[in-house]
């Protein structure tokens, strides 16, 4: 499985965009401003769209890349949420006031959009891909994803605080790469905890709960553009600490746009 990073900062800036990772050509997660950095044909492949939750840093893109290609695909596509993430984006963007309602256009018998729920726990097939929606701690509705096509799964956290139930089902898979959140710096650490995201202290306890003779690579995603180097800093401190006795080491890496992986 290839595994492209569309976007993977926590907020807009020059050369930051938001949450998106394509996996082969057909399958997206999260839909923010990284999508648009594809071509048209590219946009014209995905046929099913994971979103992690609603916010809009990881939906941003959705409507706008259904109104590009939409008319010039020939099935609808396909979008895999939680139930209150999709009842947010009818209420609040596919409403026909925010963004036409391309679940019922141009038809309800053949739209452009179909909603598909998902719950936690409970894997989806699609494109030779099993997809298992993992738990997340947000303050919305909000699922993590374990991804593979027959091997070793690639895991994101999606947005979340800490999480125990995500690590209680980390340790029965095979996991070849750890995408996890890191949204503020420590010294934002009372805004991360009652916003539910990660701080770098944050990180460290979670972390701690990783087997560390797997040897995971964990690739830190989500900073806040004017954060990113403090959290870096602070991330690297942590894990130098850690390091110094070997059996709590990690092997911490950074996210970056562009980047390509094979799974």
């Amino acid at each position: 499985m290839k595994l492209r990073v569309l976007g993977c900062s926590g907020a807009i800036a020059k050369d930051c965009r938001t949450t998106s990772f394509l996996l082969d050509a057909d399958v997206l997660v999260d839909a923010g401003t990284g999508v648009g950095d594809l071509s048209l044909d590219e946009m014209r492949l995905i046929d099913h769209v994971f979103l992690t939750h609603s916010h809009l840093d990881h939906i941003a893109a959705l409507p706008l890349m259904v109104d590009a290609i939409a008319s010039q695909r020939t099935k609808p596509i396909c979008v895999h949420a939680l139930a209150g993430t999709i009842a947010a984006l009818k209420a609040h963007v596919f409403n026909n006031v925010i963004w036409p309602d391309f679940s019922r256009i141009p038809s309800e018998t053949a739209p452009f959009v179909r909603f598909h729920e998902i719950e936690v726990g409970t894997p989806v097939q699609v494109c030779g891909k099993t997809i298992e929606p993992l738990p997340a701690v947000h303050t919305v509705p909000a699922c993590g994803y374990a991804v593979s096509s027959g091997g070793p799964h690639w895991v994101f956290t999606g947005d979340t605080e800490r999480n125990p139930a995500f690590w209680q089902r980390m340790q029965h898979l095979d996991v070849a790469m750890l995408v996890i959140e890191t949204a503020f710096s420590n010294r934002e650490q009372e805004l991360a905890r009652r916003s539910l995201h990660l701080s770098p202290v944050a990180l460290a306890d979670e972390l701690g709960h990783m087997d560390h003779t797997r040897k995971v690579p964990v690739y830190i995603t989500h900073t806040k553009p004017s954060e990113t180097v403090l959290i870096m800093a602070e991330i690297d401190q942590f894990d130098r600490n850690v390091s110094s006795g070997q059996a709590g080491a990690h092997d911490i890496r950074w996210l970056e746009a562009g980047q390509e992986f094979e799974i």
